[in-house]
């Protein structure tokens, strides 16, 4: 926990430069920004600079969820476990300069923080440190070939497999070189990076002993009215990495593997199909995987699949949408043998796929979800979503968020215990004022289904509960 008074220098200065620039500017039809906005009317030779940030305040209530460091029995779903609740403060600021079309310099700095939060370490602490630095260069209405280099999020797709995490209150970043080729029919991209690893307390560097590279390719002319993407993703990492077991969790990486991502995605383009709306995404995996316990490095064969679609009633009040869909991720049939079937999820934005409280990602599962949404008022966004989960192996682990598989407090590998899991489901309410934030509140219940209850000691299971409030203020 730090002190307050660290983050109450960020939002002053926040609040105080915003202050004065909605005293002074009218609101722009286009924004860039609440201070850009303001700057720009000042001078039009800061045209060429991008100054911003963004301060976000959350809000947890937790019922039911391990807490790590409170004991080997406490977690996901026991009586054992205590409630959590706690704040997180997140603030980061940007500055930009293009002082040509073809040349962008773009840094952020980031801090985030937790307090009264039960967990040791605290997972969601990272004192002011970089966030991105980068460099742009190029001109894709010049010429067709661009490049960025430098610490950068990766975003491609609906972030199922690359994401920047933001959910999180540290997000994800790579070091990393990506050159894009774009024109009218399509764009493609070839990146090569490392992780970087945030390590409270110290700089944060990237993960000497991991790489991620690929090609990426999208279009939207080839197959008309849908978006549609290939993609190859190759994740190298050596047996030096420092897995999380060596340190606190989130400076962890993963063990070693050398893992081969072949992918598909397609979804519909906005309005083309008179209401409905579709999107599918498959991706199979080959290499190999080191396992400690075994000591060996095991054949890698994995796949994944998702398939969606939905129809808005444009013609009602509030506009509702009903949507439906299916996420499956393979696991493995035998821990003891050579070969290993666990999809790895790569580096994901799992918070909106798998249940809003987090206790899933896209490894061994089975999950059907029906959706609903609804906008009443301009601005108010209300959705309700409904999971069942099964695992889709019980000769595998049940994976949580970030990827770990549970080993304690009853957890394991447990052939004989039935695959259901449970349901969820979530409720959110979300106010955008304008482009200057957000609020939002949400509520989630699990109710634990026969897998918990065949795991964990008799009489000890229970369902979870989570509550959250956010705000989020963009300058």
């Amino acid at each position: 926990m730090k002190n307050y008074s660290h983050h109450l220098t960020w939002i002053s200065v926040a609040s105080l430069t915003v202050s004065a620039a909605a005293q002074t500017a009218p609101p722009a039809t286009h924004s860039a920004g609440l201070l850009n906005d303001y700057l720009r009317k000042q001078s039009s030779a800061l045209e060429s600079w991008d100054i911003g940030g963004q301060v976000r305040a959350r809000f947890e209530a937790k019922n039911g969820y391990a807490v790590p460091g409170a004991g080997a029995t406490a977690v996901d779903f026991s009586r054992s476990t205590p409630d959590n609740n706690y704040w997180l403060l997140r603030e980061k600021i940007h500055l930009g300069w293009t002082p040509d079309s073809w040349l962008k310099f773009y840094v952020e700095g980031r801090d985030s923080s937790s307090h009264d939060d039960k967990r040791t370490p605290e997972p969601e602490e990272d004192s002011l440190d970089l966030h991105q630095a980068w460099i742009g260069l190029g001109d894709a209405k010049q010429f067709p070939i661009t490049a960025k280099i430098g610490r950068q999020e990766f975003i491609y797709g609906d972030e199922r497999f690359l994401g920047a995490g933001d959910w999180t209150n540290i997000g994800r970043v790579h070091d990393a070189a990506k050159i894009r080729f774009e024109n009218s029919d399509v764009w493609i991209d070839a990146f090569a990076g490392r992780p970087v690893l945030a390590n409270d307390g110290e700089f944060n560097v990237a993960n000497d002993y991991e790489w991620l590279s690929g090609i990426y390719a999208s279009t939207r002319t080839l197959i008309p009215k849908q978006e549609t993407q290939l993609y190859f993703i190759s994740r190298n990492t050596g047996q030096q990495s420092p897995i999380a077991t060596t340190g606190v969790p989130q400076a962890g990486g993963v063990s070693a593997r050398d893992i081969y991502t072949l992918g598909l995605r397609v979804k519909s383009l906005p309005g083309q199909f008179a209401g409905w709306d579709y999107s599918a995404e498959l991706a199979g995996q080959l290499g190999n995987y080191y396992e400690p316990a075994l000591k060996a490095r095991l054949d890698h064969a994995a796949v994944a699949a998702h398939v969606g679609g939905g129809y808005t009633f444009s013609e009602l009040p509030a506009t509702p949408r009903v949507g439906l869909e299916y996420n499956y991720a393979s696991g493995d049939s035998d821990p003891t043998d050579s070969e290993h079937g666990t999809f790895d999820n790569l580096f994901p934005t799992n918070h909106k796929f798998y249940g809003l409280m987090d206790f899933f990602s896209l490894q061994n599962v089975h999950d059907p979800r029906v959706s609903l949404s609804a906008k009443p008022v301009k601005g108010l966004t209300l959705t309700a979503d409904y999971h069942l989960f099964w695992l889709a192996d019980t000769s595998d682990l049940f994976y949580g968020v970030t990827g770990a598989g549970r080993r304690t407090g009853g957890y394991g590998v447990t052939p004989t215990a039935d695959r259901f899991v449970g349901s969820e489901i979530d409720l959110v309410a979300s106010y955008a004022v304008k482009t200057l934030g957000t609020l939002q509140v949400g509520y989630g219940h699990f109710f634990r289904g026969d897998y918990v209850k065949d795991s964990l000691p008799l009489a000890q299971s229970k369902d979870a509960n989570w509550l959250y409030l956010q705000a989020v203020f963009n300058f």
